[in-house]
């Protein structure tokens, strides 16, 4: 299991590792990246090796506790350190001692809010839940159609986004307040103007895909330099293994040329 693989094949890795053992198609061993840290839940794992010592004490947290999750299931972690590594040297000198209070040692989230590119990624599906959940009319998957006759309601949500935002920092800030108001204005003009082209063109707007045109498209939804610059604005992430697309990087000298 690794990040480098679709979503798809490792939600299909995820459920085949949650088959008894008389399905044919249950996996016994799994061999994971530290993606193995965040949302997988199945109870049925019971023994855990852990290759040398994470780099971030609340990746060794949240790695270790995907065994042993029901008591009728207990599980084993076995840590495997490297003897010419001086880190895992450390923990293996203090092994007991620092797993009796490891959760001392978490370190401290670093965040950015209400940063341009944080925005980017969040406002959209901020925006679109907040409406959603807000307004009756726009709750079902079809609702979103219906924007444009709800739009004065929807318009109260882009101030709760900028009032959220001026009270970020001590004080307050009215300059974010106004630009995050905005921005999710914006958002608000620009799904109005989807849901008018798609019901020009016979189609109908919905949340999600299964039932009409989606107004929110995953973070890596390979149709999305397709799209309209409007309808690209609104994406939002299903998982926080969601990252930017890969770039191919040429390096090249001042002048131009390629690198050696």
């Amino acid at each position: 299991m690794t990040s480098r693989v679709p979503t798809a094949e490792v939600a299909e890795t995820k459920e085949r590792l949650g088959l008894s053992a008389g399905n044919p198609n249950h996996i016994d061993v799994a061999l994971a990246t530290n993606m193995i840290s965040v949302g997988l839940d199945i109870s049925r794992l019971g023994l855990m090796l852990v290759s040398g010592q994470p780099k971030t004490v609340s990746e060794y947290i949240q790695a270790t506790s995907r065994v042993g999750r029901v008591d009728a299931r207990p599980g084993l972690v076995v840590t495997l350190l490297n003897m010419n590594k001086p880190r895992d040297r450390s923990h293996y000198e203090r092994f007991r001692a620092w797993h009796e209070a490891f959760y001392r040692g978490v370190e401290a989230t670093s965040v950015t809010p209400f940063s341009p590119r944080a925005l980017d990624r969040a406002l959209a599906a901020v925006t679109v839940a907040m409406a959603r959940l807000g307004v009756p009319l726009l709750t079902p998957s079809g609702g979103a159609a219906r924007i444009a006759q709800l739009r004065s309601l929807a318009d109260g949500f882009a101030q709760v986004a900028g009032r959220r935002a001026g009270r970020h920092r001590a004080g307050h800030d009215s300059v974010l307040e106004s630009w995050v108001r905005n921005s999710a204005t914006a958002l608000l003009d620009d799904w109005q103007r989807i849901a008018s082209r798609v019901a020009n063109a016979g189609g109908s707007l919905t949340y999600d895909a299964r039932s009409g045109r989606p107004l929110l498209r995953e973070m890596l939804d390979p149709e999305i330099p397709k799209l309209p610059a409007e309808e690209r604005r609104f994406r939002a992430a299903r998982s926080l293994r969601d990252v930017e697309p890969p770039v191919l990087v040429r390096v090249v000298t001042p002048t131009g040329e390629n690198a050696e």
